[in-house]
């Protein structure tokens, strides 16, 4: 299994990082510079709003489906379309709410048309991750890698072709890029379902509203734990275009920093993607789990601080580069968002592990208390501080949720951390702040200095073993 989670992530890690941090910083960024930071801000805030009521689209189902798809992988063929027609009544359930709820909220009808079609779209992105559910299920992940960048790949093509293409003497619009998502995952929902289709059997639909029921049923500790996910992580924005008089401006700036933080976590996300069908066969098959943790855990942990370092040095630089109408607000949340990614990586590996494990109650108690803190200290910092206070409540809701998942983990699976072992991860983290400061003062130009701080950086954490490459090169060879 460790040498099937490390080939298999090499692949997905050199997919996703030859595609998505292009479309992120690429295409994503230029759009904020061609609309500007207050058009932006009115995507962003609806964009997020859309993610609220996610808990219809998905219902815990994909979680409930990879995990029981990867112990008992002839349940694809037996529930493919009857889980499939549910989806589809989901998807109208979560539209309908979602429409209902933007206009109790009081959007205007501009407004509301944008939710409209971003609701849509995450319809559409539903379905989408339950085909892959089914593909990471019965681990045909290089499929499922591919699926994961389709649609961004595809994005890239048509967007580059209104930003830079001359087709049109029009300054873009936002709606643009929202067509754009819709063409690109639209085609990519074709692809993913006849790749699923040659697995399972897949004649028509069928509505079973008995079977629904079940499936419901036994997946709602997971769709509640995704609804209070989505709160803690998404209502930020929502929360800083509301509470404050230039909200939308506030929403655009925290856009500005969170877009650099969410290609991060895109990147991160892969390794839940592929560890929790494997942590679920693994604890099914009751297989010793602390090597394929150590492994994770500890790849993780050093890209997520390399990179939060990266960005805390060189924050204002990369944002100058990147963004026309910038604010010195947007260089403080960059800092702060990216130090949040330290503590959401953790939670990638541990909160995977407790969701295979089947501990539902204790992550929704988790979530729900984070839920709570999160809008507390919201409500308490955006007045004070705007959008830096927005970021300041991510970082400390964060943090809770990580060091909580990882004091349960441990408990649970007898996880071990030795004086040597804490010590290998206090010198990691002094010796790659000393890489920053040295790179940043020592070498003149910005760029070359980012280069040099990376490059030092993984090659200290091969040296002393956060990142176990000859550990990893064995395994493949060798299991």
């Amino acid at each position: 299994m460790q040498k099937k989670f490390i080939t298999n992530l090499f692949f997905l890690l050199v997919l996703n990082l030859l595609i998505k941090p292009f479309y992120i910083l690429g295409i994503d960024a230029e759009i904020i510079n061609r609309v500007g930071a207050d058009t932006y801000g009115i995507y962003f805030s609806l964009f997020n709003f859309s993610f609220l009521f996610n808990i219809f689209l998905d219902f815990g189902i994909n979680n409930f489906n990879t995990k029981n798809v990867a112990q008992n992988e002839h349940l694809l063929s037996k529930y493919f379309s009857k889980l499939f027609s549910l989806k589809l009544l989901l998807v109208l359930a979560y539209v309908f709410f979602t429409i209902s709820a933007g206009f109790i909220w009081g959007y205007s009808n501009y407004a509301l048309k944008l939710l409209l079609m971003l609701a849509f779209n995450q319809g559409l992105v539903a379905i989408i991750l339950y085909l892959r559910s089914n593909l990471s299920g019965i681990q045909m992940f290089v499929k499922d890698s591919m699926i994961s960048v389709l649609d961004r790949f595809l994005m890239i093509l048509f967007c580059s072709v209104l930003l830079w293409g001359n087709v049109t003497d029009r300054p873009f619009e936002i709606e643009w890029f929202i067509y754009t998502q819709t063409l690109s995952y639209t085609i990519t929902l074709f692809v993913a379902l006849f790749w699923v289709w040659q697995k399972s059997a897949f004649v028509k639909i069928k509505y079973n509203h008995l079977f629904s029921f079940a499936i419901i049923k036994q997946s709602a500790p997971y769709a509640l734990l995704i609804l209070l996910m989505t709160f803690y992580y998404r209502s930020d924005s929502v929360m800083l275009e509301k509470l404050l008089d230039d909200g939308s401006r506030q929403a655009g700036y925290y856009a500005q920093a969170y877009r650099f933080f969410e290609a991060g976590n895109m990147v991160a996300y892969l390794f839940s993607v592929l560890l929790l069908p494997i942590f679920s066969k693994m604890i099914k098959e009751k297989q010793v789990l602390n090597g394929i943790i150590d492994i994770s855990f500890k790849m993780m942990f050093s890209g997520a601080i390399i990179l939060s370092v990266l960005c805390f040095q060189f924050g204002e630089e990369i944002l100058n580069w990147r963004y026309h109408d910038l604010s010195h607000q947007s260089v403080h949340l960059f800092s702060v968002l990216m130090f949040c990614f330290v503590c959401i990586s953790s939670t990638y590996v541990f909160g995977t592990l407790l969701t295979a494990n089947g501990d539902l109650r204790v992550l929704n108690l988790l979530a729900g208390s984070a839920v709570v803190v999160n809008i507390g200290l919201n409500l308490l910092f955006i007045p004070k501080w705007q959008a830096l206070g927005s970021a300041v409540a991510s970082l400390i809701t964060q943090l809770m949720v990580s060091i909580v998942q990882i004091i349960i983990s441990k408990k649970k699976f007898d996880i071990r951390t030795t004086f040597i072992g804490f010590t290998q991860f206090l010198c990691f983290v002094f010796g790659v702040l000393s890489i920053s400061y040295l790179s940043y003062f020592y070498v003149s130009n910005w760029v070359l200095a980012m280069g040099v701080f990376v490059l030092s950086s993984f090659a200290f954490a091969s040296f002393i073993r956060m990142i176990p490459i000859k550990r990893m090169m064995y395994i493949v060879r060798n299991e």
